[in-house]
């Protein structure tokens, strides 16, 4: 939207959208090549062994979910002990999600014990054909598919993102920025991140224009348009004034999640000195 609008253009900012994978982003973060990205806790461990990237800002909340096969007998984290999990790959973030939720409803996620098997699958369509046919017991799978096949009537969620205790109303997604460029050109930093705070606004007050755009853009596959809008509306992208009335707190959330991570031994850095690492704030209005 902040292309598609003209929010980036009245920054002066000629920008490029990439698609590429997480190693070549996180490659290109570093190195300076490119200046911001959207991912999620799959750049933490990074972080936290030395590649200069920055947190700035935070996304939406929502955009993962366990699914189990329909009428499946698995209602919550306890009922997958010992039960085969698919992800798209492990370390990834619905490998993470997953193992925080299993975590805190009593199941260990460490490999040595054995409580749970996950499984990578890099196609989530091949996950779901799995789950049907009943090789694996769950599949903690991205948005829209994983939204797409629950409405499909095939499968049961039994833990979503923006809805669970243990991350409702918490970022799941962050803006990353290159931290050697935040040195050298923070106000480059800066005028993205206000061009995508409009943005952010602007998705918030049109959710059906955003998925007109989004199409006529070509920057999604999805075609039916009341179910792409319910998903925008459900990640609650807000404007700077709605964030500070809801209290939403990047900071804060970076060091909840922290803290949870370490404990379930993804981050080896405790949640102070992890937060102090990964977090930068910048006041994009100056």
């Amino acid at each position: 939207m902040a292309k598609e609008k003209g929010f980036f253009a009245e920054e002066g900012i000629d920008a490029k959208l990439i698609a590429a994978d997480s190693e070549t982003r996180k490659l290109g973060l570093s190195k300076g090549t490119y200046a911001l990205t959207n991912s999620d806790f799959q750049f933490f461990q990074a972080i936290e062994n030395g590649v200069d990237i920055k947190i700035v800002d935070g996304i939406h909340i929502g955009c993962i979910k366990v699914l189990v096969k329909k009428g499946s007998p698995y209602k919550k984290a306890s009922d997958l002990r010992g039960k085969k999990i698919a992800v798209d790959e492990i370390g990834g973030t619905p490998h993470q999600a997953a193992s925080l939720w299993l975590s805190l409803g009593g199941v260990s996620t460490k490999p040595e014990d054995n409580q749970v098997h996950f499984l990578p699958y890099a196609d989530g369509n091949l996950a779901l054909a799995a789950l049907e046919q009943g090789q694996i017991d769950a599949a903690a799978i991205w948005d829209p598919l994983a939204s797409a096949y629950e409405k499909s009537g095939k499968a049961d969620v039994i833990m979503d993102v923006a809805t669970d205790p243990v991350f409702a109303g918490r970022y799941c997604c962050f803006y990353y920025v290159s931290g050697i460029l935040l040195e050298k050109e923070p106000g480059k930093i800066k005028a993205l991140l206000r061009a995508l705070e409009q943005a952010h606004a602007w998705i918030s007050e049109h959710p059906e224009e955003t998925v007109e755009l989004m199409q006529a853009g070509k920057h999604s596959a999805i075609e039916d348009k009341e179910f792409a809008t319910a998903l925008i509306k459900s990640y609650e992208y807000q404007s700077p004034e709605q964030k500070i009335k809801s209290g939403r707190n990047l900071k804060a959330d970076l060091h909840y999640f922290a803290d949870l991570l370490h404990k379930v031994g993804y981050l080896q850095l405790n949640a102070d000195e992890f937060t102090e690492k990964i977090y930068r704030e910048v006041d994009w209005n100056k």
